[in-house]
């Protein structure tokens, strides 16, 4: 007997996007003009223009996965990829344009902040709801009631109408509910960015336990570092189709450096920047000054950043971050830290190096940043350019790079023995 528990065939999905001419307000001037207008078409029957009142917009197209039982499956993508499209076709909320797919066992979703939920119910009265739409009795609620009241932290307000909840008392029930009620498959979105951090972290414990279990987790994130912890498997969805589907951390790694420079240098369009300051080039030099994005583990990289600054500006914060390919922070370094925060008037190259045997064998990227702290951001590049770091025979060569951490610790050894 087949364990796959999801399987997706060729699924498309369209929709009619329509052309309305905007309404406003009308004044005497454009009473005139479109009176204009239509004596210069009588005359001119080729200056009519016309234009289509709708078009064709394929959200998904031809995609096509299994997911087996037990699974913990991340999709990533851009916004517009089709990720929530995809979501609600499996959810039966939406039906397919094209394609089939077959899926056994007990949906459970959670796409946006009140999905299922009736707001003139109380959250007592839509636990017993969500739980008969999933077809379960009455007895098997009440088995689990305690536990998600428990868990939503919601006891004071549970004979309250979900309608009078804040955002994030919602996302805390309907999280629970679904978790809680025994679906083979749990679908869950981005939505649980709304919680704090703690509850946060309750969540993906819980989908840790889920998956444990034996049954399914398909969980939508643009957190990489939450996404790859979380789960084995990743589909990276790019405008509508299955760009990559495999390894939760290979595939996060093609998605962090798709569209980012791999050439060592890039030369930054000044025209679209603040007036005030802009950058022009960032670039990575080897120990021979030569750019590259390949470097040996036991040699040091230079990140050389070039920008200008048309005016002295103060309090102005010059930054640099690093990134895994699994989107984790390495480190961040602010030109504050050494130089202050006032840029005087001028073109600028500023050096900073990264030693040996530093980072540890991985696909990095950059993002270059200037804001004044708590005011504004004049000018942001998020995975400006990747790098590679590669393992030639360092003291963790053994280990497999990552596996021990995110930089190579060279700390020495003191020891002294105490003899009996």
């Amino acid at each position: 007997m087949s364990d796959t528990i999801i399987r997706v065939e060729n699924l498309s999905k369209k929709y009619i996007i329509g052309h309305q001419p905007q309404e406003r307000y009308t004044a005497l001037r454009d009473v005139l003009a479109n009176k204009a207008k239509g004596m210069a078409q009588i005359f001119n029957p080729k200056s009519k223009i016309e234009h289509p009142k709708s078009e064709e917009f394929w959200a998904l197209k031809d995609v096509s996965f299994e997911v087996k039982q037990g699974d913990r499956i991340g999709i990533i993508g851009r916004n517009g990829a089709g990720k929530s499209t995809l979501l609600k076709i499996l959810s039966r909320i939406t039906e397919p344009t094209e394609g089939r797919i077959s899926i056994k066992g007990r949906v459970a979703s959670l796409l946006e902040v009140g999905t299922g939920f009736h707001p003139e119910l109380t959250g007592r009265e839509n636990i017993y709801l969500n739980g008969a739409i999933l077809g379960m009795s009455k007895v098997d609620i009440r088995r689990q009631f305690d536990e998600i009241v428990a868990f939503a932290e919601v006891e004071k307000f549970l004979d309250t109408p979900v309608k009078r909840y804040s955002s994030g008392m919602y996302v805390r029930l309907a999280f629970a509910v679904a978790a809680h009620l025994e679906p083979e498959i749990l679908v869950v979105d981005e939505v649980l960015a709304v919680g704090d951090a703690a509850f946060q972290k309750k969540c993906l414990g819980k989908m840790e336990d889920v998956g444990k279990e034996g049954r399914t987790v398909l969980f939508v994130s643009h957190n990489m570092a939450t996404l790859t912890s979380l789960c084995k498997n990743a589909i990276w969805l790019l405008n509508g189709e299955v760009h990559e589907h495999g390894r939760a951390d290979w595939v996060t790694s093609k998605y962090l450096i798709y569209g980012s420079e791999l050439s060592g240098e890039v030369n930054i369009d000044t025209s679209k920047q603040d007036p005030r300051f802009h950058f022009r080039r960032l670039s990575l030099l080897n120990v021979a000054d030569r750019v590259t994005s390949v470097f040996d583990i036991k040699q040091p990289i230079k990140v050389c950043l070039e920008y200008s600054s048309k005016q002295v500006i103060k309090d102005l914060e010059i930054s640099i971050r690093l990134y895994t390919s699994s989107g984790i922070p390495v480190f961040s370094i602010n030109r504050s830290a050494s130089l202050g925060l006032e840029v005087e008037k001028g073109n600028y190259v500023a050096q900073i190096e990264l030693p040996a045997k530093f980072l540890v064998p991985d696909t990095y990227s950059i993002d270059i940043g200037a804001h004044i702290p708590r005011v504004e951001i004049l000018s942001q590049y998020q995975s400006l350019m990747s790098f590679e770091i590669e393992e030639t025979g360092s003291h963790m060569a053994s280990y497999r790079g990552a596996a021990f951490g995110l930089i190579l610790a060279d700390f020495p050894w003191k020891e002294f023995c105490e003899k009996k």
